[in-house]
């Protein structure tokens, strides 16, 4: 989808949990589009009050208030011929969004304290780690501009939601904080990947992001050890468990470790391909039979949407609930 949607000038709207990787997409889109040369600006509406928001985006001119010594180019206009990336646009306020919707519409805006109209050619992806059409119920966000803004939407799964990805981020991780570090930790013990797969990372990739930084520069020698994990990965502190048949996760995951890996080798692929699609398949057919056979009440406990769930009852034989 960001592939097929980079090419267009549409609106991306991108939804996912906190640390899921929005920003990384966007930049994605940016570089995979044909304002690829133009600049990328970043803004992070929730870090702002509504006041600096606007001055941020739009600019201000000398003397518009207090502390406005100068005339100042805003965002937009930093942006022209590229692309703006409005992180948490859902925390904006009611007359933001009415500014907003403008420069989607006409392309047009001014600078704060100013009547002069500028014009800019700028892409627009915005992000939002809550679903707008809820906020647009609640009446918190505009209606005109959830429909401007969410000409494709992309929605961007948990790290729980995409377990398969876990082995790759922490191979990918280690080589980067090596290199920044200086350091040789190029082995994971077995206890720890079962940790690291078993784990609920409610921070999503942000949350391993750091646990594999933490994990290098405390490492003794060139193995990522359990004993390095935090206690929430470790299973020190009781997690959510989940009714269903006679085995659990935590057996499961002991019948795995007893296989070994480390991650380097040639077979790794297959063997975190095997012991990934193991785990999975258990939490789904756990999480199907605590719900009660009800899909839509499965996908939605286990931050999955419907069609993925499907897809993936599909993958392990579980078409109809055990």
């Amino acid at each position: 989808m960001t592939r097929r949607v980079a090419v267009s000038n549409a609106s991306v709207l991108l939804v996912g949990e906190t640390g899921t990787g929005k920003e990384l997409i966007a930049k994605a889109i940016h570089e995979l589009s044909p304002r690829w040369s133009g600049p990328f600006v970043r803004v992070n509406c929730g870090a702002l009050s509504e006041s600096l928001l606007e001055s941020e985006l739009f600019g201000h001119v000398r003397g518009s208030f207090t502390g406005a010594v100068a005339n100042r180019a805003g965002r937009f206009e930093a942006a022209h011929t590229g692309t703006i990336f409005l992180d948490e646009i859902n925390s904006t306020t009611a007359k933001l969004q009415v500014k907003l919707l403008r420069v989607l519409q006409e392309r047009e805006f001014e600078r704060v304290g100013d009547t002069e109209t500028i014009r800019v050619d700028t892409r627009v992806i915005a992000a939002s780690n809550r679903e707008l059409l809820d906020e647009v119920a609640r009446g918190n966000f505009r209606e005109d501009l959830y429909y401007r803004l969410n000409v494709v939407p992309i929605y961007i799964p948990p790290l729980r939601g995409r377990r398969e990805d876990i082995p790759q981020l922490i191979s990918y991780f280690l080589r980067a904080y090596n290199e920044a570090n200086a350091r040789y930790v190029v082995h994971i013990q077995k206890e720890a990947i079962a940790a690291l797969v078993k784990y609920h990372w409610p921070g999503n990739v942000r949350e391993l992001q750091n646990v594999v930084e933490r994990c290098v520069i405390l490492a003794p020698g060139d193995e990522l050890t359990i004993d390095l994990l935090p206690a929430a990965i470790r299973g020190d502190r009781p997690s959510v468990s989940l009714p269903g048949r006679g085995g659990d996760l935590d057996s499961l995951a002991r019948d795995l470790v007893e296989q070994g890996m480390t991650t380097s080798g040639p077979d790794d692929d297959t063997l975190f391909e095997r012991v990934v699609n193991r785990v999975e398949r258990e939490l789904i057919s756990q999480m199907l039979a605590a719900c009660g056979g009800v899909q839509l009440k499965a996908a939605a406990r286990l931050g999955i949407n419907r069609n993925t769930l499907r897809k993936k009852l599909q993958e392990h034989g579980l078409e109809e609930p055990e």
